[in-house]
């Protein structure tokens, strides 16, 4: 056979991972305020000699990496989208930049618990005035951080597709979620913040500042948790959801004559999946008719459909 005629057979393993998506644009938007940010803070601390300035400006500057490493995920994953040393292109990527902001996050949480309790233990002197400008300042970068990467987080969830139910976590940007939660966890360390300064500045209650970052701490490693149970699942390519595989076998059942006798789907990328089918039948279509049985809504963009006949003595048991 020609070589002409084989190409007609190739299909591309590019997935839609080549484009530029509103996850990157939006998190270069909160990485670029971050970054300004962080530096105002810490130039300041270091003319006014405020400690308070310049540990929140070395906080800022952790999220701003970790905000670098989302921003690399997606620009990585677009690059080398049609580089064909990825069996299914490049949207693990994205799970994997997610998974490494949740180990991130995970850490954050540790660190922040860990100093709440020594501050509990070891109460040091807060200069109040200062420290509530500071924490609200924050509030109000992280605030628009937050409205920036959560009107896409939004955006994702109420798409118009019927099929969501099935995918068990459509349109779910992995690397999108773990910058969210960054600033996310950066809100609400501000807002828990500025409660406990007030109530130690009005009503004498200085334990309540540790207190307040231990809560925040559980509360983030709470986010860490789900972000890392959901990227792993991916990274370690877990079968997909129930109804999904469900919709899958109905599907392929249909005519009565055909059965599934094995099926695996896993998620390749964000909403979008893989699946190897095996399939039985007396009267066996094509794999190729099998294959138009799936409605392109489902995300299953890569599929191998293998079919068996049932021999005489199978048809008589």
């Amino acid at each position: 056979m020609h070589s002409h005629n084989i190409q007609q057979w190739h299909h591309d393993h590019t997935f839609a991972q080549d484009r530029r998506t509103p996850g990157e644009s939006r998190t270069l938007i909160v990485i670029g305020i971050t970054a300004i940010m962080m530096v105002v803070e810490l130039m300041a601390g270091v003319l006014f000699g405020s400690m308070a300035l310049l540990a929140d400006g070395l906080h800022m500057a952790s999220h701003a990496a970790a905000l670098s490493i989302t921003a690399f995920a997606y620009v990585y994953a677009r690059r080398n989208a049609r580089n064909s040393q990825y069996s299914f292109g490049t949207g693990k990527v994205n799970a994997l930049g997610g998974f490494t902001g949740a180990v991130l996050l995970a850490i954050f949480a540790v660190l922040m618990g860990f100093e709440s309790i020594l501050r509990l233990l070891n109460p040091v002197e807060i200069v109040f005035n200062q420290a509530i400008f500071v924490a609200v300042l924050g509030l109000v970068v992280n605030g628009a951080c937050v409205f920036i990467l959560g009107f896409e987080n939004h955006g994702h969830e109420h798409h118009p597709h019927h099929d969501h139910e099935y995918g068990g976590h459509h349109r779910q940007d992995h690397n999108l979620k773990a910058a969210y939660l960054h600033v996310i966890a950066d809100a609400l360390t501000s807002v828990l913040a500025i409660f406990a300064l007030l109530a130690a500045k009005y009503f004498g209650l200085i334990w309540m500042d540790p207190v307040m970052g231990v809560v925040g701490s559980v509360l983030v490693a709470r986010w860490s948790y789900g972000l890392l149970g959901s990227t792993s699942s991916v990274l370690l390519d877990r079968q997909a959801s129930e109804s999904l595989q469900s919709k899958i076998r109905e599907l392929m059942q249909a005519d009565g004559d055909t059965r599934v006798t094995d099926l695996h789907v896993w998620s390749i990328g964000p909403e979008i999946y893989s699946a190897q089918i095996a399939v039985v039948a007396h009267n066996p279509l094509s794999p190729t008719k099998y294959k138009t049985l799936i409605p392109s809504s489902l995300g299953l963009v890569h599929v191998t459909v293998e079919v068996h006949v049932c021999s005489i003595q199978e048809r008589a048991a």
